[in-house]
């Protein structure tokens, strides 16, 4: 049985108390997971992966985002991040539960798996924190360009001048998702493309804290991030001997069915990092680890993980 503690801690934003979860096993715990959350979730959708990594000796933990889950101040702060540097709040925020976790349980091994938008900062704390890490895990990802990356920033920016930062634009909104349901039409909902499992698609379109629109600032912050990303000269800082496996489905169109997420693995050896893994599962597709064959996604996380320990 696993031990399930909710807390909060401060953000780094200077107002907001950010919502997290700890799951602990019982037993003699062999090391730590931190979970990075995707866009239009929060960390309690994790619990079932939690208490699978909990039954081999992993402690999880994960935070709700700035503007998501229960570290929202009230309804209007749903895809809000912060007045000022919203991004690095966000990664300012994964870091201090980071040294939390590792004060309260010092010398374990500590990974980090981030989903989605959480795969984004997940891949930015690589460069600035690998080497505070045993490993990690991406989930997810995508690969963008600089031009799209800046477009998305400008538009942003424009709209913002007429419309303020709070505004959600419709228009915005359709330009970052509005094309993931197509291959997948016609199609039982407008969210067929996260997962093949019906009941998991249906759980998340009645959750409120998944119906949301992102607002301006929350789409700049998210562009801003993957334009750091778009920078060679970052991901020359990652440690070269971190070991990293990404892991996405065949038909995620958030990957472009793959191919962005082979791009991006490309990108890190390309840059030296020596030890790392790209699996992709046929069929899945957004969110693998809430899909039909979920056990063997699990599975292979924790075989990496455990050779991982090994090392």
């Amino acid at each position: 049985m696993s031990e399930v503690r909710h807390f909060t801690y401060p953000s780094a934003d200077g107002v907001t108390k950010i919502h997290a979860i700890e799951w602990i096993p019982e037993g003699e715990l062999r090391g730590i997971l931190q979970i990075s959350h995707g866009m239009l979730e929060f960390i309690d959708r994790y619990d079932h992966f939690a208490k699978f990594m909990n039954t081999r000796g992993i402690l999880v933990v994960g935070n709700d985002h700035l503007g998501h889950g229960a570290s929202v101040r009230s309804d209007s702060c749903y895809g809000y991040f912060a007045e000022k540097n919203g991004n690095k709040m966000l990664i300012a925020d994964i870091r201090e539960l980071q040294l939390m976790m590792q004060e309260k349980y010092p010398g374990l091994p500590y990974f980090l798996l981030g989903h989605s938008m959480g795969s984004f900062l997940a891949r930015q704390y690589l460069c600035m924190y690998g080497s505070k890490l045993t490993g990690a895990v991406i989930c997810g990802t995508a690969w963008h360009s600089k031009l799209e990356v800046r477009f998305g920033m400008l538009l942003c920016k424009v709209l913002a001048q007429f419309k303020g930062w709070n505004y959600r634009s419709s228009f915005v909104n359709r330009q970052a998702l509005g094309s993931y349901n197509k291959k997948f039409e016609p199609g039982r909902t407008p969210d067929d493309w996260l997962t093949r499992d019906a009941a998991a698609v249906d759980a998340y379109r009645r959750d409120r804290r998944t119906q949301f629109i992102f607002t301006l600032n929350a789409y700049y912050n998210l562009f801003l991030g993957l334009n750091y990303l778009c920078d060679t000269k970052n991901l020359l800082k990652m440690p070269k001997g971190l070991p990293v496996l990404f892991v996405a489905g065949e038909e995620d169109p958030v990957g472009n069915f793959g191919l962005g997420v082979k791009r991006t693995a490309v990108a890190f050896r390309a840059v030296g990092m020596k030890l790392v893994e790209c699996r992709l599962y046929p069929n899945d597709r957004h969110e693998i680890l809430n899909e039909l064959n979920r056990q063997d996604v699990y599975q292979d996380i924790w075989n990496w993980l455990s050779a991982s320990l090994k090392k």
